[in-house]
């Protein structure tokens, strides 16, 4: 099999078992094996551009426009294609709306949204209702209601959509996932995951350009970078504002959408100090943003219940001091595997009783078919080398005119939890039902692709 064949194959096979409404499949325009696609970017910031990386070294991609309401931002992405050798694209700036000039001008055959959450819905629908297959950064939506237009543009249009959420192609949860798969663990019975990452230096700095983490406590119009933007979430809202690293895995293991669903969500919010205490000790009791109070609980945890009786649990914890985890928990019948230990336990075969075994091994075995062809292409990408997947996935499924290895249905299920999540806590931790988008056709036989 060549350098493709792996992901076409499955891409491929996804796409003959697609959803009935067909809201997963290609646009059936004819795509060569070696066609060149015509890609656009809107957001070129310091997320944007890794992306970007990721294109420019594709010689099966000509990116011809790049958007983005910063000169500077711009400059650096140029900057990218000089560096590669290649021809600049055209640049368009001037104001928060210029993205519809560039998918007003034509000429796309894919655009890569990488903006502030806010932006992301609009953006999708507008691409989709121009003909242009969408690549977003995660999350689809901010209310629920975005969610719903999102999806339905997508079923009108028949528009490829695909949510970019890198951490499903992270090596130790490939290989997971094809542990579960192969029923290492038996039947799936609980799983956990999360964001827990401490981004005070994220949401706050100096509001100096070019410098997007710490420096100060500034955030909002005298921020800059994420902070700009992304503060003002923790300010006005209280739920798992980031669910998609840990439900994405989650979601492949419990095979939602294919098979199962969530059914039911409840979230709870602890106290919101960590915010607060940053501003404190790195910009004086006396500083404005010291006066500002935050909703954001500083630890979210939130419960799923899914159709088949498998639990879920989810951690949002970006506000206090930590090191980094995503906090997996696979428990099944036969065993369990956490990746906070990097241990596993499968009963019957691991060395002793009740006793975790290092994990690499097992991963090692487990290797997922797309890392061990690909590997090398991979390497010095993004996010230990996720990066370079979600966007070859993206691409290779287009030029297929196969079904999306993160569909629409799959882009609004994950990303939903936020809003659902909100709506919990604001009802006193109430129990809330969860949406079932695909109106019934989760029940449909479908595989995933990756």
């Amino acid at each position: 099999m060549n350098r493709r064949g792996v992901l076409v194959a499955g891409a491929v096979a996804a796409g003959s078992m697609a959803l009935a409404s067909q809201a997963t499949a290609g646009t059936g325009r004819s795509t060569q094996a070696n066609s060149r696609l015509r890609i656009g970017m809107i957001g070129v910031g310091m997320r944007g551009r890794v992306l970007l990386r990721e294109l420019v070294r594709r010689e099966d991609v000509e990116v011809v426009g790049l958007c983005d309401v910063e000169q500077w931002t711009l400059d650096r992405a140029v900057e990218q294609f000089t560096e590669a050798g290649k021809p600049a694209p055209r640049l368009w700036t001037g104001s928060h709306e210029s993205w519809r000039e560039m998918l007003a001008a034509g000429g796309l055959d894919g655009v890569i949204i990488a903006t502030p959450w806010e932006w992301h819905a609009p953006m999708a629908i507008g691409a989709m209702e121009a003909g242009v297959a969408v690549g977003c950064e995660v999350v689809a939506g901010v209310t629920l209601d975005d969610h719903w237009e999102v999806l339905r543009t997508q079923q009108r249009t028949n528009t490829p959509y695909m949510l970019l959420e890198n951490v499903c192609f992270r090596r130790d949860v490939m290989a997971i996932t094809r542990m579960v798969r192969e029923s290492v663990f038996g039947e799936v019975i609980h799983l956990e995951g999360g964001y827990q990452h401490d981004l005070r230096h994220v949401k706050f700095n100096g509001g100096v350009v070019g410098e997007a983490y710490g420096g100060g406590v500034e955030f909002g119009e005298r921020g800059w970078s994420e902070a700009r933007w992304r503060t003002q979430h923790s300010v006005d809202r209280n739920g798992d504002l980031y669910p998609s690293h840990g439900i994405g895995p989650i979601a492949m293991w419990a095979n939602i959408n294919r098979g199962n669903r969530f059914t039911r969500l409840t979230s709870y919010a602890s106290k919101a100090r960590g915010l607060h205490d940053y501003v404190v000790a790195e910009g004086g009791a006396d500083h404005p943003n010291a006066r500002v109070s935050f909703r954001l609980g500083d630890v979210v945890t939130t419960s799923i219940a899914c159709e088949d009786g498998t639990t879920v649990r989810l951690t949002h914890d970006t506000n206090l001091p930590r090191p980094y985890s995503l906090g997996f928990r696979v428990q099944g019948e036969k065993g369990v595997w956490m990746d906070l230990n990097r241990s596993i336990y499968i009963e019957g075969t691991s060395p002793e009783p009740h006793r975790w075994e290092a994990a690499q091994a097992w991963l090692d075995r487990y290797d997922h078919a797309l890392w061990t062809q690909f590997a090398a292409q991979a390497e010095g990408a993004g996010h230990g080398g996720m990066d370079f997947f979600v966007i070859h996935v993206f691409i290779e499924a287009l030029k297929a005119g196969a079904a999306m290895p993160i569909d629409i249905y799959d882009a609004v299920a994950w990303s939903a939890i936020t809003p659902l999540s909100e709506a919990s806590i604001a009802a006193g931790n109430a129990t809330v039902d969860f949406p079932d988008f695909t109106e019934g056709r989760w029940r449909e036989p479908r595989t995933w692709s990756v």
